[in-house]
């Protein structure tokens, strides 16, 4: 296979934040696995971990209790925190980050993942043990999350969510125009929900979600003006299927429970929210998209304030 063009690393002084490490460490993968690819795998090891690192926590606290409740996916799930399997467990993957079967450990904690985890059924990436993957850069990629300092979880539930962020923006800038399906940039987000100023309490919406930028804000905009980031309701709708599945990934590292449907859809077609109704609505829609089936739309409800 021929390799493409690795991305830059813009790495520059001998301390760096994390997020610049785990875009050096992602760009070791380029070149050893296709390019088609190389975004879904490496949002889902942030995923992994994140879900991971929230469950063992967790864990912990519920044998400390000693009650017999740690095993009970009902008692991850009351505290909005992803039921984790023994072998899909970050402590078992890094052990397992230098031997030849790294690919297919990751595949199958994946699997298992999704098995005990209905939301997030045919979400997470499986294709770990793809044979252009070089499974040596795929464990030093491992270990670079391993040793991620996690002793403040919260400070690393958020530092994940910033890292996974970060390298969307990252892959929408390598990616140019295609990048723009699935990322709007930060300024741009900003400056819509600023304008908007959404409040607790309220329905927020995004007909062309992309990975989810709009609803990261509104949270953050909730929670700089003082309120509860828990309580709005999100809800959006990508017709992109890997898109979708970023989206969701995001989400879930953010915890923000959100509904984008079950599965991913054009909203143009098939509106999957036609019978809610928003306190706000934000959108970049994707306007070089041309032959979209406008003609088919001329009369649809919808464009009763124009098109």
């Amino acid at each position: 296979m021929a390799k493409s063009k690795s991305p830059k690393s813009k790495t520059s002084s001998a301390t760096i934040g994390f997020e610049q490490q785990i875009w050096d460490a992602a760009c070791e993968l380029w070149g050893h696995i296709p390019a088609a690819d190389y975004r879904k795998i490496f949002t889902g090891l942030i995923f992994l971990k994140y879900i991971s690192t929230a469950f063992e926590k967790k864990y912990k606290e519920l044998v400390e209790e000693g009650e017999g409740f740690e095993n009970d996916p009902d008692e991850y799930e009351a505290e909005n925190i992803f039921f984790v399997p023994p072998q899909a467990r970050w402590s078992e993957i890094a052990k397992a980050a230098h031997t030849p079967e790294i690919g297919t450990i990751l595949d199958k904690a994946m699997i298992a993942i999704e098995a005990d985890n209905k939301s997030l059924k045919g979400v997470l990436p499986k294709n770990y043990a793809n044979p252009e993957l070089d499974k040596r850069v795929l464990g030093n990629v491992v270990d670079v999350f391993t040793n991620m300092d996690m002793s403040d979880t919260e400070a690393s539930k958020d530092l994940l969510g910033r890292t996974y962020e970060y390298c969307i923006a990252q892959f929408a800038s390598y990616e140019g125009v295609k990048g723009g399906e699935f990322y709007t940039p930060a300024s741009v987000v900003k400056t819509i929900v600023n304008i908007l100023k959404p409040s607790e309490g309220k329905r927020v919406y995004d007909p062309c979600c992309g990975s989810g930028g709009m609803f990261v804000q509104s949270v953050k905009f909730i929670q700089e003006h003082a309120g509860n980031r828990s309580n709005i309701s999100v809800f959006g709708q990508e017709a992109n299927a890997d898109t979708w599945k970023m989206a969701k990934m995001n989400m879930a590292i953010r915890g923000i429970d959100a509904n984008f449907g079950d599965h991913p859809e054009d909203t143009f077609f098939n509106d999957l929210h036609s019978t809610q109704k928003f306190d706000f609505i934000m959108a970049n829609p994707p306007f070089n998209l041309s032959n979209w089936g406008q003609d088919k739309l001329q009369n649809d409800p919808r464009w009763a304030y124009g098109l």
